[in-house]
C-alpha cells in the first residue's frame, strides 16, 4: 500500500510492480486490444472491457489528461469464415457485432473509448510499416507473403519470458515450406477472389492480425506511449509480436519499451471452476447475463476478484454483487438530500487501496464497511456521501438514476403493505406481519426495520 496518492501497477514487461511515471505528465496514453467481431461478447471479453475501463476512470482522477484507445479487429480469417458460413458480406458481420459489442460494454457503464479504430482504416499505416520492416531486413517476402524473422531480434520473448521451443508450440504456427524459421510470423498474406483484400507491393492480400495493432497503436498515439494491455493470453503470441515489429520498424531495437512502456494483462474468467470454451457449452454471453441482471451488478462481479487473477463465474459472486449494489443504492437514495460544501473535496485517500495495481476486491472491501459504517449508531452522513460518490465513480456504478424507479401505482401498493404490516407488529399478530412480509418479498421488495421505522428496497 502506497501513501503518496502515487499509482502502482505490475508490469508484465519487467515482471515487477512499478510506480506508474507518465512519459509526459500532463498527458497519459493507453491502448488495449478490443474483440475481434464475429460473435457476441462473453463475460471474457467483458472481463477485459470492465478492467481497463476502470484503469482509465482511475488515472483520470490523477492525470490532466488520459487518452485511451482500444481496438475493433474487423479483418480475421474467423470474420471470413463466419462471413462464408452465413453467406453474407464480411462488413455485415463487422458492423453488426460492433455495434451489439459497444452496446452490451454500455450496459456495463463502459465508457467508449477516445479512439476505436478499425483495422480496415488503418490499412495504408500497416503496409507502410511492413515496407519499413523489409527495408531494415527484419522482414522478407515469399509467394505472396511477407514474414517477420524472428531470429533477426535479439529481445524477442522479453515481454512472455518463454524459450524459442515453447514459442513456436504456442504460437501454433503454420508450418510452411517458405519461413526462413519455424517460428517467423506473417505480416501479411495474400487474398484469394473470395477473400477481402487491399493492393500492396505483394500483390493484392490482407494484413497478419500483429500488423494491425502495431500500426494502429503507432498512428492514434504515437511513440513510445504509457500503458498497454489485453487479456493475458495475449502475450504471447501477439502483444510479444507487437513488440518486435513496432521495435524494428521505428522504435528502439535495443529497448521493448521504446514501443510501450507498461504491459498489463487481465486473467481469465472460468465458470464454476471450469476453463470457458465452445466445447463444454459454458460459454456465457454478456447479452443473456443482462437479461438478467443489472448492468453495474455484472461490472461489480467482474471487478471482485484481482484483474491479474483469475475469476471464477459463479452464482456466490452475482448473488454477492447483487446484494451489495442494492445496498449502496439505498444509501445512495437516503443521501441525496445531504449537501455537500463547495470547499469540501473529497481526498483521494477514499480510492488509496486502488493505487495499488487496480486492487479492486480491497475497495469493494471498503464499500462493504462504508456499509456497515453507515448502519452504526454515529454516522457522518456528509463524509460517507463524498466518499461514496469518488469510489462509485472510478468503481463505475451507481450511476444509474433510473435503478429504482417504480411506478407510482406500484409504489402505492407496497407503501400499503408496509403500512399493515406495521399494523400487524403493533397488534402483536407476527404470523399477519411474516405473511406480508414474505408477500412483498414475493413482489421483489426486500424490508429494513429500524429505530426510524421501515424502509423498503428493490430488489434487482
Amino acid at each position: 500500500m502506497n501513501n503518496d496518492h502515487s499509482f502502482y501497477l505490475f508490469n508484465t514487461l519487467s515482471g515487477n510492480k512499478e510506480k506508474l511515471e507518465a512519459i509526459d505528465p500532463k498527458h497519459l496514453k493507453i491502448y488495449a486490444c478490443g474483440p475481434t467481431v464475429y460473435n457476441f461478447a462473453h463475460i471474457g471479453n467483458a472481463r477485459m472491457a470492465v478492467v481497463f475501463d476502470t484503469l482509465v476512470r482511475t488515472l483520470r482522477e490523477i492525470y490532466p489528461k488520459v487518452t485511451y484507445v482500444s481496438n475493433i479487429t474487423d479483418i480475421d480469417d474467423k470474420i471470413i469464415d463466419a462471413a462464408k458460413e452465413q453467406n453474407v458480406e464480411i462488413t455485415s458481420i463487422t458492423e453488426k457485432y460492433t455495434q451489439i459489442y459497444n452496446d452490451d460494454m454500455a450496459k456495463l457503464n463502459v465508457l467508449a473509448p477516445d479512439i476505436q479504430p478499425k483495422a480496415t482504416e488503418y490499412i495504408p499505416e500497416m503496409i507502410e510499416l511492413i515496407i519499413e520492416l523489409i527495408e531494415k531486413d527484419f522482414a522478407y517476402e515469399k509467394e505472396g507473403h511477407v514474414l517477420f524473422h524472428v531470429p533477426s531480434y535479439s529481445n524477442y520473448g522479453k515481454l512472455s519470458k518463454i524459450n524459442k521451443e515453447e514459442q513456436i508450440a504456442g504460437s501454433r504456427v503454420e508450418v510452411a515450406p517458405f519461413k526462413k524459421d519455424p517460428a517467423d510470423f506473417v505480416l501479411w498474406k495474400p487474398s484469394t477472389e473470395d477473400q477481402p483484400g487491399w493492393k500492396s507491393p505483394w500483390g493484392i492480400g490482407r494484413p497478419g492480425w500483429h500488423t494491425e495493432c502495431s500500426a494502429m497503436s503507432k498512428k492514434t498515439l504515437g511513440l513510445p506511449f504509457d500503458i498497454h494491455g489485453g487479456g493475458r493470453d495475449l502475450i504471447f503470441p501477439h502483444h510479444e509480436n507487437e513488440i518486435a515489429q513496432s521495435c524494428c520498424s521505428t522504435a528502439n531495437i535495443d529497448e521493448p519499451s521504446s514501443y510501450a512502456k507498461y504491459w498489463m494483462h487481465n486473467g481469465f474468467v472460468t465458470i464454476n471452476g471450469e476453463k470457458m470454451a465452445k466445447s463444454l457449452g459454458n460459454i456465457i454471453l454478456v447479452k443473456d447475463l443482462s437479461d438478467n441482471y443489472h448492468g453495474e451488478v455484472i461490472r461489480l462481479a467482474l471487478l471482485s476478484s484481482h484483474y491479474r487473477q483469475g475469476l471464477d463465474w459463479n452464482e456466490k459472486v452475482i448473488y454477492q454483487a447483487n446484494k451489495l449494489i442494492n445496498k449502496l443504492y439505498e444509501i445512495k437514495d437516503d443521501l441525496e438530500e445531504v449537501v455537500i460544501p463547495k470547499n469540501n473535496k473529497t481526498s483521494l485517500d477514499a480510492i488509496l487501496i486502488l493505487m495499488d495495481d487496480l486492487n479492486t476486491p480491497g475497495l469493494i472491501t471498503e464499500l462493504n464497511k462504508i456499509v456497515k459504517e453507515y448502519n452504526s449508531s454515529e454516522v457522518d452522513r456528509e463524509n460517507i456521501k463524498m466518499r461514496l460518490s469518488l469510489i462509485s465513480n472510478v468503481l463505475g456504478i451507481l450511476q444509474d438514476e433510473t435503478f429504482n424507479n417504480i411506478s407510482e401505482e406500484f409504489k402505492s401498493k407496497i407503501d400499503d403493505l408496509v403500512t399493515k404490516r406495521s399494523d400487524a407488529k403493533k397488534n402483536k399478530n407476527f404470523e399477519l406481519a411474516d405473511e406480508i412480509r414474505e408477500e412483498l418479498l414475493g413482489l421483489g421488495v426486500e424490508i429494513k426495520d429500524s429505530s426510524d421505522g421501515t424502509k423498503w428496497i428493490l430488489k434487482t
